[in-house]
Formats: structure tokens, sequence, C-alpha cells
């Protein structure tokens, strides 16, 4: 009988899972109004078996692939907002984004070598933390109805630090992979070649599908079906192949944008599949850490948070002018930057055939994670309802 019970809680596990999630995340945003994404990744990691919970740990395993392909339609959409036509006609907006990357990538490494962490994981971390969740940002900008310059700056240099961070992340395993193998070729792999595949796949993708949607006369109805599967059939030959699933679908949603297919205001987030997926994305990203690691790794987890929104912050402000907001626009913009959580675990998953293990090897990893996690989207959502860009602010 305890068998029988067993195995029908592992088949409904995440079902259920998913379902306690969304009623967190619903509740705490009528009574609390925290994000909703919040509220899911509190209720993922509170139901994870290693504080205790059901959910197992879904590292490695078919969940996974679904968070993929989740965060793929996320990146598929911030790409089809990227105008870069802005960036050549405001370049200081680029000069930005270089500037608070590399200013957070040094800041944090010097804070992992005062923590000892080994130069690996703390060149890893520095990598990871170059980037902003573009899962949370989008978000909070979609729920919240957001519009304004921080909006749209904020959207611009999430999807620049995560192109800048997969570069570096690649990089630094390429480093790895020399070190510890002394194989060239794997190194080159490890780093250049999954770059290059990952955005020309994803740059053929926004060519062919496109193009098919014209032939077929631009189904304005189904291109939302259509788009979806693209991101799915992209997201499963990038995983398979071990590529990039993230680079592949930010490339897609970019050249899919300049090849003027037009998405419509109801195609936005990708309707009821984008919200059920995007469940499942963050309670996945909070069942994949552990507890114990969180309270480790708390005090190195701080001074990362603090000294990685203070170079964001400080950068965005110290550009602003420059690239033409007033220094206030520019500071919220700094701080709307915070969330970075399911980047990072997405990116540490597709390394796991390199059997890097930065979450058991760097314990602040773990707690900086769920602090950002948590975090993170109500700092965004605040300091968007600061510049007076959310819906419920222009109507008061």
């Amino acid at each position: 009988m305890t068998e029988h019970l067993l195995a029908v809680m592992s088949q409904i596990a995440w079902p259920l899972a998913l379902a306690i999630a969304w009623l967190v995340g619903e509740l705490g945003h009528r009574w609390l109004a925290l994000p909703r994404i919040s509220g899911y990744g509190i209720a993922g990691f509170l139901m994870a078996a290693s504080q205790g919970g059901f959910l197992p740990n879904p590292s490695g395993t078919p969940v996974a692939l679904l968070a993929d392909v989740a965060f793929a339609l996320i990146l598929f959409e911030l790409g089809y907002r990227i105008n870069l036509g802005w960036l050549r006609a405001n370049p200081w907006l680029g000069v930005t984004s270089l500037v608070e990357a590399a200013g957070t990538f040094c800041v944090v490494f010097f804070i992992a070598r005062v923590f000892s962490v080994v130069l690996v994981p703390a060149l890893l971390l520095s990598a990871l933390a170059m980037s902003t969740s573009p899962a949370a940002v989008l978000r909070v900008v979609n729920e919240a109805r957001s519009s304004g310059q921080v909006t749209e700056r904020m959207l611009h240099l999430s999807a620049f630090n995560c192109v800048l961070a997969v570069i570096v992340f690649k990089v630094v395993v390429g480093y790895a992979v020399l070190a510890s193998a002394g194989s060239m070729l794997q190194a080159v792999w490890s780093s250049l070649v999954v770059l290059l595949v990952s955005a020309g796949l994803g740059a053929l993708f926004g060519v062919a599908v496109p193009g098919l949607l014209r032939t077929l006369g631009r189904l304005s109805r189904n291109a939302t079906v259509v788009f979806a599967l693209a991101v799915l059939l992209l997201t499963a030959v990038t995983h398979a192949f071990k590529f990039s699933p993230l680079l592949a679908a930010l490339a897609f949603g970019l050249v899919a944008r300049h090849r003027r297919v037009m998405l419509s205001q109801v195609q936005r987030n990708f309707g009821a599949l984008g919200d059920l997926l995007t469940v499942l994305l963050f309670v996945f990203v909070a069942a994949t850490l552990d507890g114990r690691q969180v309270v480790a790794g708390i005090q190195l987890a701080l001074a990362v948070v603090v000294g990685r929104t203070l170079v964001k912050t400080l950068a965005t402000t110290a550009l602003a002018r420059l690239s033409g907001v007033t220094w206030r626009k520019g500071a919220l913009t700094g701080l709307a930057l915070s969330p970075l959580s399911v980047f990072a675990i997405l990116l540490l998953e597709q390394s796991r055939y390199l059997q890097l293990d930065l979450l058991g090897e760097v314990a602040g990893m773990a707690a900086m994670v769920l602090l950002l996690e948590i975090i993170g989207p109500l700092v965004t959502r605040c300091a968007l309802q600061w510049a007076g860009e959310t819906h419920q602010d222009r109507e008061t």
C-alpha cells in the first residue's frame, strides 16, 4: 500500500506542485501585492524534497527540457522586442551595457576571491552575475503593463546582458575544459563553436519561419502557434546537440522582428501556454535549490547581491545623461536589472554534461539565486512604479 501511494505521489507531484504554486502566486499578488513569479519561487522552494517537501530535484530530468522551452519562449519574445535601430541611434546604450556588465564581473570576481572561492567557480559565478533574468523582467512588465523609457532600457539591457553573460560563461567553460582535459579542440567546441552554431540556428529560424508565414499568407490567427512550435523545435534541437537554447531563442526573436513579422498584443506572452510554462519555470528553478546550501552561503550571497546591484545602478546612473535620460531614470533602470535566478540556473543546467556543479562548489550560489528569484522581481516592479510607467500609475 505504501509503495502504491509513493508511486501515485511521484506521478502527480509536478501537476500538484504547479497547482499549489499558481495558487500561492495569485494569493500573494492579491493579498501582499507580490509579483506572481515571486510566489511561484517561494512555493517551489518550500515544496522541494531538499526542504522536506514532495517535489524531487528536477535537474537532469525531462522537466528540465520543459523549463528550457518555457525560457526559450520568453527569450524569443524579448528578442522580438529589441530594436537594434535604437542601439545605432543611441550607441551610449550599448556602452552602458558593456560598462555595467564588465563592472559587475570584476566586482563579483573580487568578492568571490575574498570569500576564498577557487578560480574557475569564481569566474563562472562572475559571468552569471553579469546577466539579468529576462523571464523575471518580462513577466513583471507584462503583469504591470509597463511602458516607458525605464521599461524599454531595462528590456534592452537585459537582452544585451544575456548575450554577454553567455559569451563570457562559454569562454570560461572552454578555459576550464582546456585546463582540466588539455584538449584545445574540446575547449573551442565548448565555447566558440557552441556560441556560433546556437546563434546561427536561431537566425536561420528567424528567417525561415517568417518566410513560411508569408508563403501561407501570414495567417495571423495561427502565428502564435507557429512561433511556439518553432521555439519548441529549436529548443529540442539545441538541447539534443548540447548547444545553447538560450542564445538560439534570443537570436530567433531578434531576427524575426527584423523580418517585419508583426505580433499582436494578444500574442504577447504566448497566452495560456506561456502562463502555464512560466509557473513551471519558476517552480523548477526554486526546486533545484537546497536549503542547507542557502544557509551555508548566505554571507557570500548577500555580498554578491549588494555588490552587483551597486555596480549596475552606478553604471546606469553615471551614463544616464549621455544616453538621453535623467540620472533618476538611470538609477531606476539599474535597480530594475536586479533579477537573475532563472537565467543562471538554466545556463548551469545546460553545462551538466561538463560535470560543472557550481551550486555545489559555491555555497553562496544557491542563496543568491533564491534571494534574487524572490526579491528581484519585487525590486523591478518597484523601480517601474517609481518611474511612473506601470498601468496603475498611468490610471491615477
